[in-house]
């Protein structure tokens, strides 16, 4: 049926039928779905206010504004809801059915070693996997997840842990986050002589909203101030009472330094996972699980390290994670040696995809490499689509308007490139709250991993200026070469600290000044000489401060002002030219006014630009 004419453009009405359309639609998908001219539907958002083109990707809102128009009842699907429709289209269910009870069988409880800053939590690792992470670290901060599994005898019996690492430092609230969705059991660390602080509390709240029980390890016992009991009374306050005082969390004393009872610790988590947790897991079903971080290596190209949280992942097997295909050509466990196969909850590092993961990706295994190729395809392109939404500039009418009465709002885009996926989203997370008000607004608009690509290039060039920010990592020569061409600005940093305080300074530089009035004298008016060619020149009295030549000023009379803008134009003192005249001195002063009177008060004054906290 085809509709009447929305200002002036005919278009078939929807009649409340529902159209699910993806993030970053343009038109002409719309226009596909309902069986219309794209040009149509192009002038129909002309009429509501809004310029967009045929491909343009359009915001949800307006969307949903168009369908309201043309009687459809728009859904824009979620990411999620339209990654689960696209793997039901290949006949894939991603979640947690694991077949019958009988084919469940106990995993290793995977861990997650929270904390704040400086409390010993590397160092703990180290003490526990013998093995120096920190050491190459930039400035001493642990800035990747890193996933290591080690053995333990509880009862005689050979147990496992898996042990996630998430950095202390506190831009990375949202990896941390992203460490107790996928764990079972957190292990708190404290300084013993350092005691609560606010990130102890920040973990705290993490593994709560995650819902996982909680095993404290009271660190630096042997340094001098040391009070372990005074930690325990402190997290009483945060609902974590220590056995001993008659609640049912274990704390257990250590020096990561010493190596001071590492295994009484691993038998606190064994021992509080089977009390607390029914850690089961299907190990013969095709893998699943969770990208724990990513990088690109120079020699043997995308690396990820994954959990893997049911089924088992082999060798040979076709994978997709995130918007990564390709086929498990090898893979390390923690300590580089090649295993042939990963359970549930086993860490291992991937060999074989073809591009890089996001770190908190979900992978899974898929009956050949077509199918895997095809999945991370349409999800690339979604990504994309999203990137030139948040690319694209404010479009509507009214707000073309606004800005051309305020001169163009000030907006900074980005570019972020990273060695790792964890350190990325770290970063966006810490510049995203960066806030110097409303006239200045700051958009990412693409992030990933591996070298400065052309393509990074590109994208800031058709994005007119955005600047791309590399951490720990470097341009491809030819993408180097194209951006000394074009004059695209790349920053380089190591340290998260560096890059959010220079971000910060840049917004802040963007910011229009902003200017006050500085009063710098005041004339009377006592006697009014007509100079030809030029007007009349006010014989005065700088009754204070001073009058300069070029200066602004305005035309006080009786209190209130009758002439403003004015400038000094001329100054003089007797027959001379002057550039000043101070208080208590007599001077002609040309303001370009004529109508002046007797009594009149010239005010000088100039505006200054005022500091900016």
């Amino acid at each position: 049926m085809q509709a009447p004419a929305v200002g002036g453009v005919s278009a078939p009405r929807g009649n409340g039928k529902t159209i699910r359309l993806p993030q970053g639609a343009s038109l002409t998908d719309f226009a596909e779905k309902i069986g219309a001219n794209p040009a149509s539907l192009v002038a129909i958002m002309m009429h509501l206010g809004k310029m967009v083109t045929a491909t343009q990707s359009v915001d949800p809102d307006d969307l949903m504004s168009l369908g309201l128009e043309l009687d459809f009842d728009v859904q824009v699907v979620s990411p999620e809801d339209e990654d689960r429709a696209l793997l039901e289209s290949f006949d894939i269910e991603y979640g947690e059915d694991e077949g019958g009870e009988e084919n469940l069988q106990s995993r290793p409880p995977v861990v997650t070693v929270m904390g704040h800053v400086d409390h010993g939590k590397t160092k703990l690792l180290d003490a526990v996997r013998h093995a120096n992470v920190q050491a190459g670290e930039a400035g001493g901060i642990t800035q990747h997840i890193g996933a290591y599994q080690v053995e333990t005898e509880v009862d005689g019996e050979d147990r496992k842990i898996t042990f996630i690492d998430t950095p202390g430092h506190e831009a990375f609230t949202a990896m941390r986050a992203r460490g107790a969705d996928t764990t079972d059991l957190v292990v708190l660390v404290v300084a013993a002589d350092d005691g609560v602080k606010p990130q102890t509390t920040e973990a705290i709240d993490h593994a709560t909203a995650a819902g996982v029980p909680i095993v404290v390890a009271v660190n630096k016992i042997d340094v001098e101030g040391a009070d372990p009991n005074r930690v325990r009374a402190q997290l009483t306050e945060y609902g974590l009472v220590a056995e001993e005082f008659g609640g049912d969390t274990q704390f257990v004393d250590v020096s990561a330094k010493q190596g001071t009872n590492i295994d009484g610790l691993l038998e606190a988590i064994i021992l509080t996972a089977d009390a607390e947790l029914d850690l089961k897991a299907n190990p013969d079903m095709p893998a699943q699980g969770s990208a724990i971080e990513a990088h690109l290596d120079k020699g043997r190209g995308a690396v990820a390290t994954v959990l893997v949280q049911r089924g088992t992942l082999r060798v040979g097997d076709s994978i997709v994670c995130g918007v990564a295909s390709g086929r498990v050509r090898a893979m390390l466990d923690e300590n580089g040696t090649n295993v042939e196969e990963a359970g549930p909850s086993r860490p291992v590092m991937v060999l074989g995809l073809a591009a890089v993961p996001g770190a908190g990706d979900n992978f899974l295994v898929v009956d050949d490499d077509r199918v895997a190729r095809q999945i991370a395809d349409k999800r690339v392109a979604r990504k994309r689509n999203a990137e030139l939404l948040r690319s694209r500039k404010s479009s509507s009418l009214e707000d073309l308007f606004k800005d051309l009465e305020r001169g163009d709002r000030q907006e900074l885009l980005l570019i972020l490139k990273g060695d790792v996926s964890g350190s990325v989203e770290a970063l966006e997370d810490s510049l995203l709250k960066i806030d110097v008000g409303d006239e200045v607004n700051l958009r990412i608009i693409r992030r990933g991993v591996g070298a400065i690509t052309q393509d990074d290039v590109n994208l800031s060039l058709a994005s007119e200026g955005a600047v791309i920010i590399g951490f720990n990592v470097r341009p491809e020569r030819n993408a180097q070469e194209l951006a000394d061409r074009e004059g695209v600005d790349i920053r380089y940093y190591s340290i998260i600290y560096q890059a959010i305080e220079e971000i910060e300074a840049a917004l802040k530089g963007m910011l229009k000044p902003e200017f006050e009035e500085v009063q710098l004298g005041t004339a009377e008016v006592r006697e009014i000489f007509k100079v030809p060619r030029i007007g009349n020149i006010s014989g005065s009295m700088v009754t204070s401060g001073i009058i300069q030549r070029n200066a602004k000023a305005r035309l006080v009379r009786d209190g209130v002002v009758v002439a403003d803008n004015l400038t000094v134009s001329s100054l003089r003192r007797f027959k001379d030219d002057a550039t000043e005249v101070r208080e208590g001195f007599e001077c002609g002063i040309g303001v370009g006014y004529n109508d002046l009177k007797l009594g009149d008060v010239i005010e000088c004054f100039e505006m200054r630009e005022k500091p900016r906290d």
